[in-house]
């Protein structure tokens, strides 16, 4: 047998997706799975007359691979990769390379990558977006870690990749970690995106009285716009669509649990956002709207102890709906804006060197939070590499200043008929927070200095002059402060 060019180890379904989308490119390859059910079940259904070789030992996988060696390792993350890896270390040669394609924290990846380029292995961390389909047809890939073992992948994972106008949706991301924490961040963006469109969904459907029928209308509209076409609201155009199966009659979207699970990447958004001192706000708000919903029981019950404002919108219904629409576009340029600003400050903290522009463009296919927007952030950082803030980019700064008041209305209105949101409320309130030149920080400094002599700076000095002040002669307790 000739030597297959490309190895998957882990036949779940993305997988099998991926191992099949490389087969279909033209590489031949080879495919292991611990459980050898799974191989032989694959075998005989979706690998039939392909160029795969099915493997029953590691041994056996490793063999049959023409040098360099690339393995795609699809596995749990976690222990389950590292477990991998040590047995695959001694069967390697120097400049063979592993690929981990699952959602690995960077941390995790940055040690691998050391660990194995030590060796004179490589390592790729390569963060793959686009769910089952993508991974068949074509996924947007992030892949950081070892550049010279990239560089060895590159033909085949540009050929794999999403196509869009302008190249695959593939880059070279960073050294070390850097491709797994971009999609760790494209997974907190995603998870913004997705709160927003439940917070516009919940608005219409209880405040403005909109049918299932009526939502996919205006979700299938708006997909048609520049500002808000995307896979997200594509999907959820067809979600309201959907009759349950099951002989109910119902829409399906009115039978589904209010109770939205996480797998961490939203958790890990925001630990890293905090460590790093940048404020995303939305996507907080997104992935603390999970956890509400995971108290579905004690909200049953808080319901009927815990009476809120009742009553419908009574004016014109087209225009509430254009209103959201705009709070919708507005709060999704201030989510992204937030991810973006993140990104930034881990390049320079990690020395990831990212290309801004090119992350933007790598998501425009492929990956779960492709839209047409993302043209337009490539452009604003094409233009100004240096843009400390999205916000700033003149087309997004003109429309955020024409629908302003819209989003201030819809935000309104769901305060006074008590629809939360969240998301909105927190995209409104870094826009705000970011526009203002000054902020009631200064009675927080002070208070800083009042209780626990931690200094402050002065509007009437230079910056970096520090100063504490004595603000009483009596002696006040800061117990319980």
């Amino acid at each position: 047998m000739s030597q297959q060019k490309f190895g998957v180890i882990g036949l779940a379904v993305m997988g099998e997706n991926l191992a099949l989308n490389v087969e279909r490119n033209g590489f031949p390859i080879s495919v292991y799975n611990r459980t050898r059910s799974k191989t032989d079940e694959f075998m005989k259904t979706r690998a039939v007359d392909k160029n795969v070789f099915a493997a029953y030992s590691l041994e056996e996988f490793v063999q049959s691979l023409e040098r360099p060696r690339r393995i795609l390792v699809m596995v749990q993350a976690g222990k389950a990769v590292d477990a991998v890896i040590e047995q695959l270390k001694p069967l390697l040669d120097q400049d063979d390379m592993i690929i981990d394609g699952g959602n690995s924290l960077y941390d995790d990846t940055e040690r691998r990558t050391k660990e194995l380029e030590a060796t004179g292995l490589g390592f790729v961390g390569m963060g793959v977006s686009g769910g089952e389909e993508g991974a068949l047809w074509g996924p947007s890939m992030m892949p950081g870690g070892t550049e010279a073992s990239y560089r060895e992948l590159e033909p085949i994972l540009t050929k794999i990749a999403a196509q869009v106008d302008d190249g695959p949706c593939v880059t070279f991301i960073g050294p070390g970690g850097a491709g797994h924490y971009v999609k760790m961040v494209h997974n907190g963006i995603e998870y913004g995106d997705m709160q927003l469109i439940a917070e516009a969904y919940d608005l219409l459907k209880n405040t403005a009285g909109l049918t299932n029928e009526q939502l996919h209308e205006v979700f299938a509209e708006w997909n048609t716009t520049d500002e808000l076409n995307s896979f997200l609201i594509e999907i959820t155009a067809d979600i309201f669509k959907k009759i349950d199966d099951q002989g109910t009659g119902k829409h399906l979207v009115d039978l589904v649990m209010d109770s939205a699970g996480q797998k961490g990447t939203g958790r890990w958004t925001v630990m890293s956002a905090l460590e790093l001192g940048v404020g995303i706000p939305t996507i907080i708000a997104a992935v603390n709207a999970r956890i509400m919903s995971s108290y579905k029981d004690q909200r049953v019950a808080a319901s009927k102890e815990l009476p809120g404002p009742t009553g419908m919108y009574e004016g014109d219904t087209k225009a509430f709906v254009n209103m959201v629409r705009d709070a919708l576009y507005c709060s999704k340029i201030c989510s992204y804006a937030q991810g973006m600003a993140l990104l930034g400050k881990a390049s320079q903290e990690y020395n990831y060197n990212l290309n801004l522009g090119e992350m933007a463009r790598i998501w425009k296919g492929g990956c779960i939070i492709r839209a047409g927007f993302l043209n337009k952030i490539k452009k604003a950082y094409d233009e100004n590499p240096q843009l400390p803030n999205l916000l700033l980019a003149p087309e997004f700064k003109q429309t955020i200043l024409d629908r302003q008041d819209a989003w201030r209305q819809v935000l309104i209105a769901a305060n006074k008929f008590g629809i939360p949101v969240p998301a909105f409320s927190a995209s409104l309130d870094y826009f705000d927070s970011y526009r203002r030149a000054t902020l009631p920080q200064n009675l927080t400094q002070a208070q800083r200095d009042y209780f626990g002599a931690h200094t402050y700076e002065r509007t009437d000095k230079s910056r970096g002059e520090f100063f504490h002040t004595e603000w009483t002669q009596e002696e006040k307790s800061t117990v319980g402060v």
